[in-house]
């Protein structure tokens, strides 16, 4: 069982996200991890579009909300968590929605924390874009 049918088995959520798309043109990160769930029996909502942190984060929280979702975990590898912080945190909480994280550990690659050092500066920029998508999707 992975990281998030461990987290998923423990804390018996309502409903699980994921998210992300494919550069490759072939099944959607999404997609790929539904089809790799190994968690207990429960909704799993694939988002298949987002292409960023950011809009992972502003995907999710709208079909959370639309669920009347108030609480949510976000699963990530550790390389990950500040910038999962700084934006699904922020986005969360400024729509209501309490967030707590969840570690997957996994042994960093160098392309990994060079990724995630060269997107830090990029946060402000996808936040304001991202309060802008759910801004649009309130209307």
């Amino acid at each position: 069982m992975n990281e998030a049918g461990r987290v998923a088995a423990a804390l018996d959520p309502e409903v699980i996200v994921l998210t992300g798309w494919s550069s490759s043109g072939g099944p959607s990160e999404a997609e790929q991890m539904k089809d790799a769930w190994s968690g207990p029996a429960i909704e799993l909502v694939v988002e298949p579009t987002a292409r960023s942190t950011a809009e992972n984060a502003s995907r999710s929280l709208s079909l959370l909300v639309e669920r009347g979702i108030r609480a949510a975990v976000v699963v990530c590898a550790p390389v990950h968590l500040l910038r999962a912080w700084l934006l699904f945190g922020r986005l969360y909480r400024e729509r209501g929605v309490d967030v707590r994280f969840h570690l997957a550990f996994v042994r960093p690659s160098f392309r990994a924390v060079a990724w995630e050092l060269a997107a830090l500066p990029l946060v402000p920029a996808q936040l304001r874009l991202a309060r802008a998508e759910l801004d649009r999707r309130r209307t």
